[in-house]
């Protein structure tokens, strides 16, 4: 049953001055610079880690962090959680479920997983294999090897650490060398899953969403490996392009590219895909739903980060615990603006809904403690991509100007947070 309304008008504390700040003011929210007093935070990972265990929160008050939302968003954490699901599964005899969790490509983490990982790399002779530090997002650090040769002498650099430290730790990941391409250009999805609760675990998932391209055309050619505008499709790599035109940005809507993929492929192979992806979604969830702490305060926008190959078949890359809010294009400023209101109508401090709504806004309830059972009438078994309708053009002013500027200077592109965790 839903708590009366705050009698106040709602107020937000924030350190991010993007299209989070704008998309709060334009609901006629206050923000405060109160350490503890407001209805909503929208706080960084660092704040959680530092100050969660420390304050005490009121019955109303809402966090847009889980406390220990690494497990799902760490890139070693993801994959040690969805080994140990599949083993489980096997060790229970659940083969079919576990062969589910096939969605992330052969990983390692290294250097404690070194070993393991050279006996898998002579196994693929001439396999391209590509290396990413584990805390760090917008294409950093990340490259692209196929002889143990090339990582020898960053291995001994990277892997001693510091007096007193321990190495800094990578993945190791065979790459996905046979991509699905549009005009021979490499993509990746970014497509956003809000938990409110991990018990029960209760998710919801975005219709919208963008592919995110290359500027260059793919080539698996030997001279081209190191060619990152080829191989990583980061935002914050693409824009550094000469090919990149700032008026039209990198992205394509997800329901345009669902529209393209439908007239080459047909519906049924796509509704399939995309059904296999929102699955990924979930099972990635399902890895880590014992792990974390539940509170009831806290919810969590995730930004997934997925790949399609040739096969139709969809590999997580990763997941983000703060994916880009900022943008760079009006269409970028308006999709996100609106995924942002929705989000907050679903965490409802306005405390406006029913308690029995499985869709608001761009979000549908895809699970709650079971699968939510979809009208019967409908043919497609995912809504990932499909139209929606929108509200009316919501005034998209850069209301925390001064502050913005500062954020903007110090974080020019459109990328996922690079906040340690």
């Amino acid at each position: 049953m839903s708590q009366p309304r705050p009698a106040r008008s709602i107020r937000f504390k924030t350190f991010l001055y993007n299209t989070v700040y704008d998309a709060m003011r334009s609901r006629g929210w206050k923000e405060t610079e109160h350490e503890t007093d407001w209805d909503v935070g929208w706080m960084d990972v660092g704040w959680m880690r530092e100050q969660f265990d420390h304050i005490h929160l009121q019955e109303h008050q809402k966090v847009n962090h889980f406390r220990n939302h690494y497990e799902l968003t760490r890139k070693d954490f993801l994959i040690k959680n969805v080994k140990r699901a599949r083993k489980q599964l096997e060790k229970e005899d659940r083969v079919q479920e576990a062969a589910k969790y096939d969605f992330a490509p052969l990983t390692f983490v290294v250097p404690s997983e070194y070993n393991l990982f050279v006996e898998e790399f002579k196994r693929y002779p001439g396999a391209w294999w590509i290396m990413k530090p584990v805390g760090k997002s917008q294409g950093k650090g990340i490259f692209l090897f196929n002889k143990l040769s090339s990582i020898s002498d960053w291995k001994n650099n990277r892997w001693r650490g510091d007096a007193g430290q321990s190495p800094e730790s990578y993945v190791v990941q065979k790459y996905v060398d046979r991509p699905y391409l549009v005009g021979g250009k490499k993509f990746d999805l970014r497509l956003y899953a809000l938990v409110t609760s991990y018990s029960p675990l209760t998710v919801w998932i975005y219709r919208a969403g963008f592919a995110r391209f290359s500027h260059h055309r793919f080539s698996m050619e030997s001279s081209e490996m190191d060619n990152a505008y080829i191989h990583l499709t980061n935002a914050a790599i693409q824009k550094t392009s000469e090919k990149h035109d700032k008026n039209l940005g990198c992205k394509w809507n997800l329901s345009n590219l669902k529209l393209f993929m439908i007239s080459k492929h047909g519906m049924e192979a796509v509704n399939k895909l995309f059904s296999d992806i929102q699955m990924v979604i979930l099972l990635s969830l399902f890895a880590v739903q014992k792990v974390m702490i539940n509170d009831k305060h806290c919810f969590e926008l995730y930004g997934y980060d997925i790949l399609i190959d040739e096969d139709l078949k969809p590999w997580l890359l990763e997941v983000n615990a703060s994916p880009s809010l900022t943008s760079d294009t009006e269409d970028d400023k308006k999709l996100k603006h609106m995924l942002l209101n929705h989000m907050l109508d679903v965490v409802d401090v306005e405390k406006k809904l029913k308690g029995d709504e499985t869709r608001v806004g761009g979000f549908d309830l895809v699970y709650k403690n079971g699968f939510i059972k979809q009208d019967q009438t409908n043919l497609l078994s995912s809504y990932l991509g499909c139209w929606f309708k929108h509200p009316p053009p919501l005034q998209l002013t850069r209301l925390g100007s001064a502050k913005r500027k500062q954020e903007e200077e110090d974080d020019d592109s459109d990328s996922d947070s690079d906040e340690p965790i």
